[in-house]
């Protein structure tokens, strides 16, 4: 999509602090993070959001097997970290691109606002 900003970042017309690419997903360093380590892993094809992957893709999968991957290359899996996917504009979706942020590094509450 033409005005899609991670569209964009996937697309390399927007730097990005990329820090894990593949032929299915880009993961990137948020611009205002939450944690010490707060990454955004998105696939390349765009889906609104999680509610518009078909029945059959896999790229949920992929996304979490990315995510386990970071959270190891990142020192998360020992003390922790929170996955989080935002779907609509009352679940809190500001960027309508299917994306996980990948948060860690401290210690989270509950909830989280």
């Amino acid at each position: 999509m033409s005005d899609c900003l991670f569209c964009k970042i996937a697309n390399k017309e927007i730097p990005s602090e990329i820090v894990y690419e593949d032929n299915r997903v880009i993961a990137f360093k948020d611009i205002a993070p939450q944690a010490p380590v707060h990454i955004i892993v998105i696939p390349i094809e765009h889906f609104d959001c999680v509610l518009n992957v078909p029945a059959g893709n896999d790229i949920i999968s992929h996304i979490h097997s990315v995510i386990n991957r970071l959270a190891i290359k990142y020192d998360l899996a020992q003390k922790g970290f929170r996955i989080v996917n935002n779907c609509g504009d009352d679940g809190g979706q500001s960027v309508k691109h299917l994306h996980y942020h990948l948060i860690g590094g401290r210690a989270m509450g509950w909830p989280p606002g």
